[in-house]
C-alpha cells in the first residue's frame, strides 16, 4: 500500500516507521476473521484493515475526525490480526504511533476528548503505574468491596494474601519485574514464581527501583512517561545484568511484550540504545524459562499429591500474539499431569487488554462473556492464565477459581 507522507512527519522515525509497515498490507482481509471488535461489531473500520486506511489517511495529512479516533480506540491491540497476517504487518506498532498522531491532529483543531474522558486516561496513567499509590487505593477498595458499584467491584478482586518469599540464597540469579498493579491484586503470583524456582536453586531478585514497564503510558498516548519508565528500570536493571542475571523473568505477559519492545522502542536514544537492546534480548516469559526445568519439576510434582482437577487454560492475547509463545504452558502442565483443556478460539482476545475493560467496558464484558461461555464449556476446576489483567477480568465473571498457571505449579511442588 503505497503511502505519501505529510510534510509534519516526513523524515521522522515514526513517519518513516509507519509508512514501512503500512506498505506490506496487500488488503487480503485475512486480519477481518481474527479480529474481535469486527467479530462484534461487523464494521469494517473497526477491523485491523480499516484501521490501516485511516491511518493511512491521517499519515498523508488528510483531515482527521473524532470518528477516526473512535475506531482507533476500540481497537484491542489485542495483535490477533499479527498472528494472521501472511504478509508480516506490525499493526501494534502502527496503531500506537497512529493513535498518537491523530491525538496530536484533533488537539491542534482544538477538539479534545471530553472531560470524563481526559480525566479516565490521566487517572489511569497516574494512579496504575504508582505501586505505593495504587496499593493504599487497593486495599481501601477491598475494605469496602461489597460497597462498591459493580463496574468497581469487579476491578477489585478479593484481598488474598502472598505466600512466603524464599529466603535461601543461591548462585544462580534472575531478575522478576514486580510490576505495578500485580503486587497488590494478586500478590502471590510473584512469591509463587519465587518460590517455583528457588526449589530449583535459582533466585529471583527484585529491584525495587524498577516500576511500572511502561506499557499503560506508551499504550494511552503517553509516549514520552513511557518511554521514562523505561529507562528507570533499564538504570534499575543494569547493575544486577552486570553482576551476571541470567535472565529478566517476566510473569504478567503483557509487561513482557513491553520489555520485550524496549529495545526497539529506544533504538534511537544514544544512551539507552544499547542496553535497552541487550534488556530485551534478556527478558524471558517464565514459560520459556520452565522447560529448561522439566526433569527437576516432574521430580518435584511426583513427590507431591498428584493433581486432581481439570484446568482450562487462557493464553493472553500478549502471550500468544505479541510475544508470539504458544504451547509452552500447555505442555509443561501436561508433563506434571495435569489434564489441561483449550476452549473454542482460544485465539481470540478476552477483553481485557490493558486498560480497554475500563475505557470500553460495553464491548469488554461482551468478550469477556463470550470468553468464559467458552472456557465453562470445557468444565474446568480452575481456569489459569499469565497475565494479571486477564485474570482479574475472567474472575469477575465467575465462580469458578481464575489463576495464574505459576500459582497452580507452586500449589502442586507442595
Amino acid at each position: 500500500m503505497q503511502t505519501t507522507l505529510a510534510d509534519f512527519l516526513r523524515d521522522t522515525p515514526d513517519g518513516e516507521e509507519a509508512k514501512s509497515i503500512v506498505g506490506k498490507c496487500v488488503h487480503c482481509g485475512f486480519c477481518t476473521a481474527t479480529c474481535p471488535t469486527y467479530q462484534l461489531l461487523g464494521d469494517e473500520l473497526d477491523g485491523p484493515r480499516g484501521r490501516i486506511y485511516l491511518m493511512k489517511q491521517v499519515l498523508e495529512g488528510n483531515p482527521v475526525t473524532e470518528s477516526t479516533r473512535l475506531h482507533l480506540d476500540r481497537c484491542l491491540t489485542c495483535r490477533n490480526c499479527e498472528s494472521t497476517c501472511p504478509s508480516g504487518v506490525t499493526y501494534g506498532r502502527l496503531v500506537d504511533i497512529g493513535r498518537q498522531v491523530v491525538d496530536e491532529r484533533l488537539a491542534q483543531q482544538g477538539l479534545h476528548r471530553p472531560a470524563r474522558q481526559r480525566i479516565a486516561r490521566w487517572a489511569l496513567r497516574e494512579g496504575l503505574t504508582r505501586p505505593r499509590l495504587f496499593g493504599a487505593a487497593m486495599r481501601m477498595g477491598q475494605l469496602v468491596r461489597p460497597l462498591l458499584p459493580e463496574v468497581l467491584r469487579n476491578k477489585v478482586p478479593v484481598g488474598a494474601p502472598a505466600g512466603a518469599w524464599p529466603q535461601r540464597e543461591h548462585a544462580r540469579k534472575m531478575l522478576l519485574l514486580a510490576g505495578c498493579v500485580q503486587p497488590s491484586m494478586s500478590p502471590d503470583i510473584n512469591a509463587a514464581t519465587a518460590r517455583v524456582f528457588d526449589r530449583l536453586d535459582v533466585q529471583m531478585v527484585v529491584a525495587p527501583e524498577a516500576g511500572c514497564c511502561g506499557a499503560i503510558r506508551y499504550h494511552n498516548g503517553d509516549h514520552a512517561g513511557g518511554l521514562d519508565n523505561m529507562r528507570r528500570n533499564i538504570d534499575a536493571w543494569w547493575p544486577h545484568v552486570e553482576a551476571g542475571a541470567e535472565a529478566i523473568v517476566m510473569n504478567a505477559s503483557g509487561c513482557g511484550v513491553m520489555v520485550k519492545e524496549y529495545g526497539h522502542l529506544l533504538r534511537h536514544d544514544p544512551r539507552y540504545a544499547e542496553r535497552a537492546a541487550r534488556i530485551s534480548a534478556l527478558t524471558r516469559d517464565v514459560s520459556e524459562l520452565l522447560p529448561a526445568f522439566a526433569e527437576p519439576l516432574q521430580r518435584l510434582a511426583q513427590a507431591a499429591p498428584p493433581p486432581a482437577q481439570r484446568v482450562a487454560w487462557h493464553p493472553p492475547c500478549t502471550l500468544q500474539h505479541g510475544q508470539q509463545i504458544r504451547g509452552k504452558v500447555e505442555a509443561l502442565l501436561t508433563a506434571l499431569g495435569v489434564e489441561v483443556k483449550l476452549c473454542a478460539d482460544s485465539h481470540l482476545c478476552c477483553g481485557s487488554a490493558g486498560t480497554y475493560s475500563v475505557l470500553q467496558p460495553d464491548l469488554a464484558y461482551r468478550l469477556r462473556d463470550d470468553k468464559l461461555a467458552k472456557l465453562q464449556a470445557t468444565q474446568p476446576d480452575t481456569i489459569v492464565s499469565a497475565n494479571i489483567g486477564c485474570i482479574t477480568h475472567l474472575q469477575s465473571g465467575t465462580q469458578t477459581p481464575v489463576l495464574h498457571w505459576i500459582e497452580l505449579v507452586d500449589r502442586m511442588l507442595g
